[in-house]
């Protein structure tokens, strides 16, 4: 294939097959060219009826889908695992311990681990099994749904935190230590968010959610300046800064401040109403298995959730209301209903069947992360075995209508829109049988649920239409798991500008 330089804008793609949204309104089922002029699709021809115009980017019948979204990122901390030491293959308190003995030190001083999983381990982890390993050097293990953070006693020290206990903080505690931990220099977070969004290219993605807990525009103000245009991007803030967001007259939709760029636009209100599975706080119906007294937690009461929500719809602010446990989903829906408010649930992992079609009929959006629920499956199993709601209901949530808007909440799964449309779509992974099969979802609508919109509204192939294209190897409407999960992109274009070529 033959094709312009990363940065140079296309006027042609030529010989392309498309796939996905728009198929239907293309003249013919062979190749077409595509052409493209001031960032837009501006006429689609059989191949080689028309002459090229411009640079011409020859697709040699690859196949043309819409630009993808993730739609719910933590920027900076994905950015960041490149630093940190991987925990996902430990399979005992002990095995991460010694993991991270040999973890190197980072230049602030600390050792930072991330993505261990301690739901189903044989034995506990404790500050004394933690110090054991680690010695002296602050050491930090960070849970994959990072609602937990492990730490030794110099850690626990060095954060302020009493040193008496097991060395486990959970939910607030442990995002303010994650806070904490995401505070590097500008330079080196920067450096490493430009890295990533290059990958994220490589992969098809044209745009994402950042739901990095911070005040996120000075950061994106930084980058812009020093010249990031590899990815759209829409970012979130968080209850602690809204007053300063709406003071400072923002609204969802609105420009970075300061910039000629148009990559960058504010995002929604993020509020956390509950906690997760993998921690044992996502709030449900039933209890935890052998602990009758823990239903999980609401971290934010309906009352003030639906506060929240009422101010944030009268400042001109969407909401992305986190909801894992059936309880959050009923009352982050309920508070959707009284207030009017635009947005969406993002999870969604275990609904009660009565609050499905809610979805729906409110208009908000299911932010659903595919890959969560074949990494969760056994914990899902075992852990809410007991829950009478639906765990994991993608089939049953488009069914009823509502809009799924697919993410990987990286750093919790990877950032690989890929990997979430073949878990949408089957179930599975690494050659398990499929796991609640009746949920999975057809590939086209697990592909548009990757595109901006979602998969209601998702991005269409056609005249007028914003030229946030990909060229992949295969057709996906057609892959296999495997296909997917290895889909090789060929070239991605923002507004017809290529950020990526193979």
């Amino acid at each position: 294939m033959s094709a312009p330089a990363i940065g140079q804008t296309v006027g042609t793609i030529t010989r392309a097959r498309v796939s996905g949204a728009g198929r239907e309104f293309l003249p013919v089922d062979g190749p077409v060219d595509v052409f493209v002029a001031d960032g837009r699709i501006i006429d689609i021809a059989p191949a080689g009826v028309l002459r090229p115009r411009g640079d011409v980017l020859d697709a040699d019948g690859a196949w043309l889908i819409a630009g993808l979204w993730d739609h719910h990122v933590h920027v900076t901390q994905w950015a960041l695992v490149a630093q940190r030491q991987a925990l996902g293959h430990a399979e005992s308190a002990a095995h991460a311990a010694r993991i991270m003995a040999d973890a190197p030190v980072l230049s602030d001083g600390r050792r930072i681990g991330t993505g261990f999983r301690d739901a189903l381990w044989g034995d506990l982890p404790t500050r004394e099994l933690l110090d054991a390993a680690t010695g002296v050097e602050p050491t930090y293990l960070i849970n994959a749904d990072v609602h937990s953070v492990w730490l030794n006693t110099a850690a626990l020290r060095r954060e302020g935190h009493p040193t008496d206990g097991d060395g486990m903080l959970r939910e607030a505690p442990a995002f303010e230590i994650s806070r904490r931990l995401n505070d590097v220099e500008p330079a080196v977070a920067d450096a490493l968010v430009s890295a990533m969004a290059q990958d994220a290219a490589s992969r098809g993605v044209v745009g994402l959610v950042d739901l990095d807990m911070a005040w996120n525009e000075t950061a994106w103000q930084r980058r812009l300046d020093a010249g990031f245009d590899t990815l759209r991007v829409e970012f979130g803030v968080y209850p602690d800064l809204f007053e300063r967001a709406v003071t400072e007259g923002l609204r969802t939709g609105d420009p970075v401040r300061g910039s000629h760029s148009d990559l960058v636009h504010m995002g929604p209100l993020k509020i956390i109403t509950d906690g997760s599975l993998g921690t044992r706080t996502a709030a449900c119906t039933h209890s935890y298995p052998g602990d009758p007294h823990n239903h999980g937690m609401l971290t934010v009461s309906p009352e003030r959730l639906v506060e929240l929500l009422t101010t944030a719809t009268g400042a001109g602010f969407a909401c992305a209301v986190h909801a894992i446990g059936d309880v959050a989903n009923s009352h982050a829906l309920d508070a959707f209903a009284l207030t009017g408010a635009d947005g969406t649930i993002e999870h969604a992992q275990l609904v009660a069947h009565a609050d499905i079609p809610r979805f729906g009929r409110l208009g908000v959006g299911a932010s659903v992360q595919p890959e969560h629920a074949i990494d969760d499956r056994d914990l899902t199993d075992s852990l809410w075995a007991a829950q009478t709601a639906l765990p994991y209901p993608l089939r049953s949530l488009a069914d009823t209508g509502a809009n799924l808007l697919f993410g990987s909440d990286a750093p919790v799964s990877p950032l690989d829109p890929w990997a979430a449309i073949a878990a949408a779509v089957w179930r599975t992974r690494d050659g398990r049988p499929a796991w609640r099969p009746e949920q999975g979802l057809d590939a086209a609508t697990a592909l548009a649920a990757s595109t901006h919109g979602g998969s209601a509204h998702g991005a269409v192939i056609e005249p007028g239409a914003v030229a946030d294209l990909v060229l992949c190897e295969r057709d996906p409407l057609r892959a296999a798991e495997g296909e997917l999960r290895t889909m090789i992109v060929r070239a991605t274009m923002i507004g017809g500008r290529l950020t990526h070529v193979r």
